[in-house]
């Protein structure tokens, strides 16, 4: 019999495992704090007090730096820094209006809160299963404020426009006065994919820049937005409309800042990781890696099952093997399980034929589970 937990003991059973093929392994809570004490004492580091402090200044000259712009921000949240975006685009145009894939984070995962919060029009562009192109933007008849461009595109597997189409995007924004805002919530990940260009190549071709501290860096959670100093100063008058000037963030902050360096260095090896995986799953029967070869070091596999199977079988491997091997994302299409995994510090630690070993033996488990 297939055993399946949920809620809480199926979170358990996550943490129980002491290998994991996608992401970053979690630090334990104790170790993680001892870890931000001791990295805040080396460095002499104090408290800071809603958003002002040493630590959070050098942090954000920092990753500005990096990015090639005047100047960032500290925010709680990816969500909170791009709508910070949005809005403030909007007000400079006088219009409400904004361009964004159909599969951007703003329509997906955020309650509307474009809509709810700050009144403004989210207008749908590109095609579907494809990463946002130059002939998109060029078929547009609406006038709009700002396009949100996300690099990778998550939901499509990791997928990126190719160089020479972002410039001419680029080109065709400016001419009808459009804003471009990155969601960079994986930007760290795409240097292997233009040729080593840098981070502030990239961020070069747009007017703001949103980038997440936790997802590829490993930080516990956060985010910065950057651009021109004007653009920065406005968008700290939203950071404190939103609530997001929280009395100390300094723990946050220091568990992004103290790995930084590090994983932006490693993620090379993490692009060459999911390469390599890829090639291995391909001789899998019953697994299709979407895109075949990941463009990032992320991919999306889909197994030929229904959610609940893969899940039970999953599970079961799990609490036997202690290896944790993803889980399912919403699909449209049924009976299908997709599983995203992002090439990380947990993968590295494992070879292909340990991760292709196991989800072999998912397969054979869910097909003898039945219906």
């Amino acid at each position: 019999m297939v055993s399946t937990p949920s809620g809480l003991a199926r979170a358990a059973l996550k943490q129980r495992c002491d290998r994991i093929v996608t992401g970053h392994p979690a630090a334990l809570p104790q170790n993680e704090m001892l870890a931000i004490a001791d990295w805040m004492a080396r460095h002499e580091y104090g408290a800071d007090e809603y958003g002002t402090g040493q630590l959070i200044d050098d942090f954000e000259h920092k990753v500005a730096a990096v990015l090639g712009k005047e100047a960032a921000v500290y925010m709680p949240s990816g969500t909170m820094a791009s709508l910070i975006a949005l809005r403030i685009w909007a007000d400079r145009a006088h219009n409400p209006d904004f361009g964004m894939h159909a599969t951007a984070h703003q329509e997906l995962h955020e309650e509307l809160a474009y809509r709810k919060l700050h009144q403004l029009r989210g207008h749908v562009i590109g095609q579907e299963g494809e990463p946002l192109l130059a002939r998109d933007l060029a078929y547009l008849d609406l006038p709009l404020s700002s396009i949100v461009i996300e690099l990778p595109m998550r939901e499509i597997g990791g997928r990126l426009a190719p160089w020479e189409d972002l410039q001419r995007q680029r080109q065709i924004a400016t001419s009808r006065g459009v804003r471009l805002h990155l969601d960079g919530a994986r930007l760290w990940e795409t240097r292997s994919f233009y040729e080593a260009r840098s981070y502030a190549e990239i961020a070069a071709l747009f007017d703001s820049v949103y980038v997440s501290l936790y997802k590829g860096i490993g930080g516990l959670s956060g985010a910065m937005l950057a651009g021109d100093k004007a653009f920065i100063a406005e968008a700290r008058t939203w950071l404190a409309r939103h609530g997001g000037t929280v009395y100390r963030q300094y723990p946050i902050v220091a568990s992004a800042a103290m790995r930084f360096d590090a994983r932006l260095e490693r993620m090379p090896h993490y692009y060459q990781r999911a390469l390599s995986l890829a090639r291995s799953l391909h001789a899998l029967p019953g697994v299709a890696v979407r895109p075949e070869v990941p463009e990032v070091n992320l991919m999306h596999l889909r197994f030929d099952m229904p959610p609940h199977r893969w899940e039970a079988a999953r599970d079961t491997i799990a609490a036997s093997e202690r290896i944790w091997l993803g889980k399912p994302r919403a699909v449209a299409v049924q009976p299908v399980t997709d599983v995203e995994i992002y090439a990380g510090e947990g993968l590295m630690a494992l070879s292909d034929d340990e991760v292709v070993g196991a989800y072999q033996k998912l397969l054979v488990l869910a097909r003898m589970s039945g219906p």
